[in-house]
């Protein structure tokens, strides 16, 4: 199994947008991404312009096939003009998992 997580910090005021776009991203999963096998989203409670993503791939095919995607290229489009910094990728082989 492989995982990315991804930290994210947008620029105050477009907390909304950001979640906005990582909910259209897993829409987009959950309807046409069989082999991503989980993809979360969280926003941190005491920093609401810190989100992560947690995502989990069947295979290496899985992950590219989600990061060559037409939806993820339409999610950076419409984060980069509003992040504060740069997105922190973390490519893993996951180890355990509690399911």
């Amino acid at each position: 199994m492989l995982t990315i997580t991804a930290i994210i910090r947008v620029r105050k005021g477009y907390e909304q947008t950001m979640c906005q776009a990582l909910l259209e991203v897993a829409d987009h999963v959950r309807a046409n991404e069989p082999e991503t096998l989980g993809f979360f989203i969280s926003q941190d409670q005491t920093d609401p312009c810190l989100f992560t993503t947690y995502e989990r791939f069947a295979d290496q095919a899985a992950m590219d096939r989600h990061n060559n995607s037409e939806v993820v290229a339409r999610f950076f489009g419409i984060a980069k003009p509003i992040l504060d910094g740069e997105v922190t990728l973390v490519s893993c082989q996951e180890v355990s998992a509690k399911a």
